[in-house]
C-alpha cells in the first residue's frame, strides 16, 4: 500500500489533532517519518503544536493528538488517564491514573487504524513525543504495539518513544517479552518522578532505554540548547532521514 499524508478525515471524528508539514512540502507528498506529540495534564493540541514547528525536524509529518476526556470542575485542559486522581502528598494532580482509554485510543485507533491502515505507515516510521502524562499515555501506548500476540511473537516496534518527565507508570502491565521501541526518557536532576526505580521499571518493559538529566531540578519542557540536544540527537538516530537534523533546529525559545 503506497503511503499517503494523513489528513484530519482519516481520524476519527471525536479526536482533535493538529498536523504540521515541514517546511517546503507538499501535502500530496508523504513524509517517511510520523511524529506524534502527546501534551501533559491541563494542555491541548493547540498548546503543543507551536513545539511541533519549532523543532523544525526534515522529512517529519508532525501530529499533535488532544487527550480524551477534559478535566473537571472548569479546571481547563484535558488529560489522558482512566481517573482524576489527586496525589496526597503534594496535592497536585497524579498523572498515574490508569491508561485503559488512551491507551486504545493511541495504539488502535490512532495508529492501527489510521497511520497504519488508512495511511500506509509502518511501526517503525512512527516516533512519540510525550510529556507528563502524555509521555505515560505514550509508553503505554508503545507497550501496547509490541505486546506478544497469540503466536508468541511481538506484533512490533516504533521507532521510539521520547517520554519528558515521566517513566513507564506503576499501573501498567509489565508482563510479556521487552518491548522493542527504543525509548528516552528526559528529567531533571534528583527528579521524584523520573527515579531510579522509576527508571528501572521502565527498563523491566523496554529493551532499550536513555535516560537524559537535566543540570537543574524539574521535570519541565527543555528550555535551551543543551537541554535540547539529547532530544535532537534520538531523532537524527531515529528518524528515517536522509537529509539529518538542521542547523539551528535546537532553537526553541
Amino acid at each position: 500500500m503506497p503511503t499517503k499524508t494523513p489528513t484530519q478525515s482519516d481520524f476519527p471524528p471525536n479526536l482533535t489533532v493538529t498536523i504540521t508539514l515541514p517546511p517546503s512540502t507538499p501535502a500530496s507528498a508523504p513524509t517517511p517519518n510520523i511524529l506524534l506529540l502527546l501534551h501533559g495534564i491541563g494542555d491541548s493540541a493547540a498548546g503543543f503544536t507551536s513545539f511541533g514547528r519549532a523543532i523544525n525536524l526534515p522529512e517529519t509529518t508532525v501530529l499533535a493528538v488532544q487527550a480524551p476526556a477534559p478535566l473537571p470542575f472548569d479546571l481547563g485542559g484535558f488529560h489522558w488517564g482512566d481517573d482524576v486522581s489527586f496525589d496526597s502528598r503534594t496535592g497536585t494532580l497524579d498523572m498515574d491514573a490508569g491508561f485503559t482509554r488512551s491507551t486504545s485510543l493511541l495504539a488502535n485507533e490512532v495508529i492501527r487504524q489510521t497511520l497504519v491502515q488508512k495511511c500506509g505507515y509502518q511501526l517503525r516510521e512512527i516516533m512519540i513525543l510525550g510529556f507528563g502524562q502524555g509521555g505515560m499515555a505514550g509508553l503505554a501506548a508503545a507497550r501496547e504495539l509490541g505486546s506478544t500476540g497469540t503466536d508468541g511473537k511481538a506484533s512490533g516496534a516504533l521507532s521510539g518513544v521520547i517520554s519528558i518527565g515521566a517513566p513507564y507508570a506503576l499501573s501498567g502491565a509489565r508482563s510479556g517479552a521487552k518491548n522493542r521501541s527504543p525509548v528516552l526518557l528526559v528529567a531533571g536532576r534528583d527528579s521524584e518522578v523520573v527515579s531510579d526505580g522509576a527508571v528501572r521499571r521502565t527498563k523491566e518493559v523496554f529493551e532499550f532505554v536513555e535516560v537524559s538529566r537535566y543540570a537543574r531540578r524539574g521535570d519541565g519542557m527543555p528550555s535551551n540548547r543543551d537541554e535540547m540536544l539529547p532530544v535532537m540527537q534520538f531523532f537524527a538516530r531515529s528518524l528515517r532521514s536522509q537529509q539529518g537534523v538542521p542547523k539551528g533546529s535546537v532553537e526553541i525559545g
